[in-house]
């Protein structure tokens, strides 16, 4: 970086930024680079730095910036442990603040963050070192203190300190509390002297209290006497002192040793973390100046909207538009003094500078920036920031460096150009020298007042007007830079303003040629002409802007009657839907009760032909109990057969209407017979002989249940009663007719169906049976048995 360009930045006033940044960083070895920074001349570089400072302002937005209180210099207390140094305590602790502050950055970090950042590799990177920095500040409290829990043995020796100080004070304490040694006591307390208890004792009873002398008063009225029976005490409570330093010398060489053994990874932290900072220190002052981003260009074009100047309050300060490089490489600024020519081209000179800086500047969005090696500036009147006045030599040295160094990489701004010397020879002058540095390929950027610039820039292809605002009306500037519209002086007006008496003034207009008077009314006319047209231009843009909203208005008209006609047709198709989808539901259920009246007709169909069965079973058992009762209760006697019973006979056995036929007989009389399907053993005294005479009467069919001998069996009796559809009065009777067939029958549980209905049935059945002497107990059925629409009941 040539000395020129470095004179430049100071002219600038890039310094004074920088020291706004240095002011946003935290520790002193960021502060110290940020006065350090240079402007980057690579591209790619800068796109570096700036997308470090995006991601920087970015978490500060979202988290706010991380801590860097602890970053503090280690090197030199690292290299000194490495070869087998000490460390003292400040330096051990000043590491761990360090440690401290890598492991905080590292948990302030978002390692999940869907969107990575140029940063993230930093953080990552920071090492840490949780082990050594909790057990440094565990052994050391303080800059004065060591902890007893550094070492079990350092804990062991002040242990036995705090005994033989409390030995020794005790016996100390019996001396200034005894009586006897009151009289010899200079004061009755305890104090130290070269780390030795004693006690004041009056110089005139030296002899009356054995000890040794440690001091003497100024006066030598007191003697500072250490008793013989504490010497021993404090003696070891000396030994035990140089002990305990011992240790903590151990203690802090342990530390020192084990810092040095991590030297690389606590230098690398500390590295780190000041350039985080440094670069957290750009997203701050991003945020302080309102700053953006601007688009990196690589053909050297500039075009800031919107522009302040960072050192101006921005409160007073004027946006400004600047455009250069892109269809002009040269840019003249005109008008009056006052009129903010000289901070225009600060501004772009400035600007240009902090975002090769990679720092954001306040502009507006859309903005663009291209990188140069060199901004050569040659700035400096009673106008500019520092106050700095230059000669016309001061500026003619400025220029002929500035012409042995611009090339096409390089921004050229110079103010004033040729002023100081002969108005002719100095626009000529001026005019020339643009050239020159034009025909090199840089970018220029210049401010004068001489009339033949303006029509330089008038005529000649590449090079651009632009002046600096000025109310004629008010007689002040209004700071805003025209671009394409050359700028008066309004010498005239402004010395008027100022009081200078009209005749001088029109004595002045006098010595004025007529091409200069001519060439100022025509700046005088196009100014009018200007200011007429960008009032046209405003109210064009005003009613251009008022068709845009109602065009926009329409639209969103249009769009929400679009929307409630689609929601319209949504509704009905939805309406539509939703009546289908109630008739399929309404359909389901019907389905759905058809089939669950099909499967309970089946199964009333299968209960009643269950019931059917049990009931037919049931008269079989009847059957079977009532033979097996008339057997029991009236036996008849078998009648001998008139001949031996032989094969082929038909034998009746006792209490079984059924004859049997002879199938053979075996040789102890065991007769084999056959009754239809069923086949038995029984012997010949147990069957009655069916005589010739009988054998005809005999059917094959089983004799009628009715009858049994001189007695009528009973009817079989139902297990199962469906009474549902009957009245109340019809169902009463029926009801009590089939309890009574169940007593009859010897039935222990029965069934009555009388369905769910409105439960008056049901009401009424329950009724008979809580009458009913033959009712033990009844319940409703449960889940497979009908639920409430039967009744169980349980016979007595």
């Amino acid at each position: 970086m040539s000395e020129l360009f470095d004179k430049s930045m100071r002219t600038l006033e890039l310094p004074r930024v920088l020291q706004l940044l240095s002011e946003q960083a935290v520790s002193a070895e960021a502060k110290e680079r940020a006065l350090c920074v240079r402007p980057q001349t690579e591209t790619e570089e800068v796109l570096r730095l700036l997308d470090q400072t995006d991601a920087a302002r970015t978490m500060i937005g979202l988290h706010g910036s991380p801590s860097f209180s602890g970053v503090k210099p280690v090197g030199e207390a690292l290299s000194r442990a490495d070869r087998g140094g000490s460390l003292n305590t400040h330096e051990l602790l000043t590491i761990a603040g360090l440690l401290s502050a890598a492991r905080r950055a590292r948990e302030y970090f978002n390692d999940d963050a869907a969107e990575k950042t140029a940063i993230d590799q930093m953080f990552l990177s920071l090492r840490g070192n949780r082990f050594l920095e909790e057990k440094i500040k565990r052994c050391i409290v303080d800059e004065d203190t060591i902890a007893d829990a550094a070492s079990t043995e350092l804990a062991d020796i002040r242990r036995h300190m705090r005994a033989a100080q409390a030995k020794s004070r005790q016996i100390l304490q019996k001396i200034i509390s005894s009586p006897t040694y009151g009289k010899i006591l200079q004061e009755s307390i305890i104090t130290q002297r070269d780390g030795r208890f004693v006690v004041p004792v009056k110089a005139e009873h030296r002899g009356d209290l054995p000890g040794l002398v440690h001091d003497i008063s100024s006066s030598g009225a007191t003697l500072f006497v250490e008793p013989m029976g504490v010497v021993q005490a404090n003696n070891e409570l000396i030994e035990l002192e140089a002990k305990e330093q011992k240790e903590i010398e151990r203690i802090l060489a342990e530390l020192s040793a084990e810092a040095a053994a991590h030297r690389e990874d606590i230098q690398w932290d500390y590295d780190t973390l000041v350039h985080l900072d440094l670069i957290f220190a750009r997203g701050q002052l991003s945020y302080k100046m309102d700053g953006v981003r601007p688009e990196i260009r690589r053909d050297g074009a500039i075009s800031l909207r919107r522009a302040r100047h960072p050192l101006l309050d921005p409160k007073r300060a004027v946006p400004i538009d600047i455009q250069l490089g892109d269809t002009f490489d040269t840019l003249v600024i005109t008008g009056p003094n006052t009129g903010g020519k000289t901070v225009s081209l600060k501004t772009l000179g400035l600007l240009t500078l902090m975002t090769q800086c990679g720092l954001h500047i306040p502009v507006a969005d859309r903005s663009a920036v291209s990188v140069y090696e060199r901004v050569l500036a040659d700035i400096g009147d009673e106008q500019s920031i520092e106050q700095n006045l230059s000669t016309f030599s001061a500026h003619m040295v400025n220029i002929v460096s500035i012409l042995a160094e611009a090339d096409r990489n390089s921004l050229v701004l110079f103010d004033e150009l040729g002023a100081g010397t002969d108005p002719v020879e100095g626009a000529a002058l001026a005019i020339a020298v643009i050239e020159h540095v034009r025909k090199a390929g840089a970018r220029v950027a210049a401010t004068t007042h001489y009339a033949e610039l303006k029509t330089f820039a008038m005529t000649t292809t590449g090079v651009e007007n632009a002046s600096c605002e000025f109310d004629v009306e008010t007689l002040s500037p209004t700071y805003r830079l025209l671009i394409g519209i050359p700028g008066k002086s309004n010498a005239f007006a402004i010395s008027r303003r100022l009081g200078l008496p009209q005749e001088v003034i029109e004595a002045a207009k006098v010595q004025m040629t007529g091409e200069s008077v001519r060439f100022e009314d025509i700046l005088t006319q196009l100014e009018a002409k200007r200011q007429a047209l960008e009032k046209r231009e405003q109210e064009t843009n005003r009613l251009y802007h008022q068709r845009e909203e109602d065009a926009r208005r329409a639209r969103e008209f249009r769009e929400q009657m679009e929307r409630a006609k689609e929601n319209a047709r949504s509704r009905g198709e939805a309406e539509a839907k939703r009546i289908l989808r109630d008739a399929r539901a309404a359909a389901d259920e019907v389905f759905a009760e058809l089939s669950d009246m099909r499967k309970a007709q089946a199964k009333a169909e299968r209960a009643v032909n269950a019931n059917e069965a049990r009931a037919q079973l049931r008269r079989k058992l009847n059957e079977a109990e009532d033979a097996v009762s008339i057997r029991d209760a009236r036996q008849e006697p078998i009648p001998k057969p008139s001949r031996p019973i032989q094969t082929g006979d038909l034998v009746e056995i006792p209490g079984v209407r059924t004859p049997a036929e002879v199938v053979s007989v075996g040789r102890d009389g065991t007769l084999q017979l056959r009754s239809g399907a069923l086949k038995m053993k029984a012997k010949a005294d147990e069957v009655r002989l069916i005589e010739s005479d009988e054998r005809a009467a005999v059917k094959k069919v089983p004799a009628s249940p009715r009858q049994s001998g001189d007695r009528v069996l009973r009817p079989p009796a139902a297990r199962e009663l469906d009474i549902r559809g009957m009245e109340t009065l019809e169902a009463e009777s029926v009801v009590e007719t089939f309890l009574s067939a169940a007593v009859m029958g010897r039935l222990e549980t029965v069934t009555i169906i009388h369905g769910k209905g409105t439960g008056a049935l049901r009401k009424a059945v329950h009724d008979i049976l809580r009458r009913s002497k033959a009712v033990k107990d009844f319940r409703l059925g449960v889940y497979g048995e009908g639920e409430s629409g039967v009744t169980v009941v349980t016979l007595k």
